[in-house]
């Protein structure tokens, strides 16, 4: 059952953050300006810019403030700039032509030094919700972008949290991921009936704390 299809991820941002009990999982994200752009970073350190609509890891950037000034790594090329007026210069060249959020970065744990988030899927079968899949997104070396169609790779969530983060519990990290995904799903339905699958993308940080990412309408 494919259902209604929603574009917009700053909708979809709005209707998680208007539930308490996942407000507190969604990294602080705004509708992209010079202005809002420096001030996270500022506070934040590094964020990533990406369409408001758009998939697939099309047009996403990493745009990070440290001692060697402002930068910005696209796919697997990184530019520094001295300063944050001739970086945002930099980043209108290679910014495709949409609007675009900003995200809080988040350190995502890592295997071999390759950022790992994780896929859960969703399916409406006639009133009930199913899971399809919940799996871990290995990014290609050199990328921060974990999308398989960018060359990433497919793990099972139990050996990317296994490998990714060793200590923590694996059950309960997973149980965790399940129970945050049908109180989303409950979220996403009163806000957009008819909706009939869901991709939720997770971050598992350093720490072992889950984030959501974004959630997908059509989701891969």
């Amino acid at each position: 059952m494919a259902g209604r299809q929603l574009a917009s991820k700053w909708r979809k941002t709005k209707a998680l953050l208007s539930d308490g009990r996942v407000a507190g999982y969604i990294p602080r994200t705004m509708p992209y300006s010079h202005s809002t752009l420096r001030s996270m970073l500022g506070q934040y350190g590094n964020v990533v810019i990406k369409p408001i609509v758009g998939g697939g890891g099309y047009g996403v950037i990493k745009v990070f403030r440290d001692g060697r000034g402002y930068g910005f790594t696209y796919m697997d090329k990184t530019r520094i700039y001295r300063d944050f007026a001739s970086m945002t210069e930099g980043l209108k060249r290679v910014r495709v032509k949409r609007g675009y959020l900003i995200q809080q970065g988040i350190s995502l744990a890592r295997i071999a030094g390759r950022p790992i988030d994780y896929r859960v899927k969703v399916v409406k079968n006639g009133d009930h919700w199913e899971f399809r899949s919940m799996v871990g997104r290995l990014a290609r070396p050199g990328l921060f972008v974990t999308n398989l169609c960018k060359g990433g790779t497919m793990l099972t969530c139990r050996e990317g949290l296994k490998r990714s983060l060793p200590r923590i519990k694996l059950s309960a990290k997973r149980r965790e991921m399940r129970n945050l995904t049908l109180i989303c799903i409950e979220v996403m339905e009163r806000h957009f009936p008819g909706i009939g699958e869901l991709g939720f993308d997770y971050a598992v940080d350093h720490s072992g704390r889950i984030w959501i990412l974004e959630v997908n309408t059509r989701p891969q």
